[in-house]
C-alpha cells in the first residue's frame, strides 16, 4: 500500500514538473515570437504615439510646475530639464530608428528613454501636478511600457534604472 502510494505520489510530481516546464517554455517562445513579428511599421507608429503623447506632456507639465510651489526654484528647473531630456533622448530614438534597417538596432536608445523617464515618473509619484499633467503623463508611460516590452526591457519605474 505503502510502495503504491509513493509511486503514485512520484508519477504526479512528474507530471506537475511536466506542466511547468511546458508552461514557462511557451510564455518564453510567446514573448519571443512576439518581437520576431513585430515589423518595423509597426514599433515605428508606437515611437510615433510616444512623441506625440510627449509632445503633449511636456506643454502641461511646464504650466503645472509654473503653478506649483516649486515655481522658480532650483528643483522646478531640474524638474524642466529633465522633460526636455526626455524629448531629446526620443528624438534621438526617432533619428537613429529611421537611420537602422532592424528596429532591434534602436534598444540602447530605448534604454535611454526609459531611465529618464524613470526619474519622471519618480517626481510625479511625489507631486500633484494635476489631472491633466497625470493623465498625459500615464499615456506617456504606457507607450514607453510598450517600447520596453517590445524590446525586452524594464519597465518605466523599475530599479534596474
Amino acid at each position: 500500500m505503502m510502495k503504491k502510494y509513493l509511486v503514485n505520489l512520484m508519477f504526479g510530481m512528474t507530471i506537475g514538473f511536466l506542466v511547468l516546464s511546458f508552461a514557462s517554455e511557451t510564455n518564453a517562445q510567446r514573448r519571443e515570437s512576439r518581437n520576431r513579428l513585430m515589423t518595423k511599421a509597426q514599433v515605428e507608429k508606437i515611437v510615433d504615439r510616444v512623441e506625440e503623447r510627449l509632445d503633449n506632456f511636456i506643454d502641461k507639465y511646464d504650466k503645472s510646475l509654473d503653478q506649483s510651489n516649486l515655481n522658480g526654484t532650483n528643483r522646478e528647473d531640474w524638474l524642466m530639464n529633465r522633460a526636455r531630456d526626455l524629448e531629446g533622448a526620443t528624438d534621438e530614438l526617432r533619428s537613429d530608428f529611421n537611420r537602422n534597417d532592424a528596429w532591434i538596432e534602436n534598444k540602447d536608445e530605448v534604454r535611454k528613454c526609459l531611465n529618464i523617464a524613470t526619474d519622471i515618473d519618480k517626481n510625479m509619484r511625489n507631486y500633484n501636478f494635476g489631472t491633466a499633467t497625470e493623465s498625459n503623463w500615464e499615456k506617456v508611460r504606457y507607450e514607453l511600457n510598450t517600447l520596453a516590452d517590445i524590446y525586452n526591457l524594464p519597465k518605466v519605474g523599475s530599479s534596474a534604472y
